[in-house]
């Protein structure tokens, strides 16, 4: 499909504005929205290979760290726990556990994710081997790690990232030892998909109000 031409990219993009104009009415003028939705693009057209949807994305990037920046502001409450899980892509390892752990946790948590060098797209092995656990990963893609992402976050779980993620008091920081699945066979991926899980359900455990289930459980 061939990309789309600048006039109807800012079409779009002012389309979006004004619905989440409407949504974080009172809480963000349209100035700081706009500009977050154009930032938004402009972090994502750097990755992507395929701009048609760029839009699309945008905004859904930009509506989730309004909120982060909300709930880090005290402008919205943030009634459950929220991790967010980094990666170097995006592609692999920390879109496998934000969609594990909140598989698990069902609505006692909100997950994210992010990447310190997002890559083009999610790794296809892992769209599969997360189909088969019953979680459908066809329309997540990488996202490029944002500070407003990381203040509003209770938990910080690293995984290949390096130093990468900024450092903020009251925090929790951890980092997992997880194979990179780029490059790897099926079988490969889904071993390192049984070690995130097993990661996860600990991590549940540890969390204020968490559900107490075995690793297993996300895979029926």
């Amino acid at each position: 499909m061939p990309d789309l031409d600048i006039e109807t990219t800012e079409r779009l993009l002012r389309r979006a504005s004004a619905d989440l104009v409407a949504r974080f009415s009172g809480v963000f003028g349209a100035e700081t929205i706009d500009r977050y939705v154009h930032e938004s693009y402009q972090a994502l057209h750097h990755t992507s290979a395929i701009t048609q949807f760029l839009p699309v994305l945008a905004a859904r990037f930009a509506e989730e760290r309004l909120v982060a920046l909300a709930q880090a502001t005290g402008a919205m409450a943030k009634p459950v726990p929220e991790v967010v899980f980094v990666c170097t892509q995006n592609a692999g390892r920390s879109q496998m556990a934000a969609a594990l752990l909140g598989q698990l946790g069902g609505g006692r948590l909100h997950v994210r994710s992010a990447g310190s060098q997002p890559g083009e797209r999610v790794e296809p092995l892992v769209i599969e081997v997360m189909s088969e656990v019953g979680i459908d990963l066809s329309e997540a893609f990488p996202k490029p790690l944002t500070d407003d992402v990381v203040q509003a976050a209770d938990v910080v779980v690293t995984m290949g990232c390096g130093d990468a993620c900024p450092i903020y008091p009251d925090k929790q920081y951890l980092d997992w030892k997880v194979a990179d699945p780029r490059g790897q066979g099926l079988d490969e991926v889904r071993a390192i998909r049984e070690e995130i899980s097993a990661h996860v359900a600990q991590l549940l455990t540890q969390l204020p109000g968490a559900d107490r289930r075995t690793p297993e459980e996300p895979h029926r």
